[in-house]
């Protein structure tokens, strides 16, 4: 009895290997995954330590309820904003380039954070940072 996949006398392979000339050679690819991962991690530790350390924020910032909202929200408005618009500019720029100048200004804005003044001026670097 012949699979579904079969046409003719020849299988048709479900899962054909991976032609020489993809973007990530098969030695690099446990480093990529790490890298994916541990910046990914970046945006989670992000956001915990922002939870943990709202209340500490306000009153050092003397930030009101409002703006301990924008605080934590603008991060995430302007990440899911301009997802699409990493993903283009891996496409147009390179994979690793777009990457290592997203975690370079993911950094810098998270330094920025850390001398914000006052809450509007955080509340800027953490759309920024987003």
């Amino acid at each position: 009895m012949r699979s579904p996949c079969e046409v003719g006398a020849e299988a048709v392979p479900l899962v054909r290997p991976l032609p020489a000339d993809t973007f990530c050679p098969q030695s690099r690819r446990r480093f990529v995954l790490i890298a994916a991962i541990l910046a990914s991690a970046l945006g989670f530790i992000d956001g915990s330590i922002l939870a943990i350390a709202t209340p500490a924020i306000r009153v050092d910032l003397g930030a009101s309820f409002a703006e301990a909202q924008w605080i934590s929200n603008s991060y995430a408005l302007t990440l899911s904003a301009l997802i699409l618009v990493g993903g283009a500019a891996g496409d147009r720029f390179g994979l690793r380039h777009a990457f290592v100048a997203g975690i370079a200004l993911f950094i810098a804005a998270s330094l920025a954070c850390a001398v914000a003044p006052n809450p509007p001026v955080l509340i800027a670097f953490r759309a920024i940072q987003g």
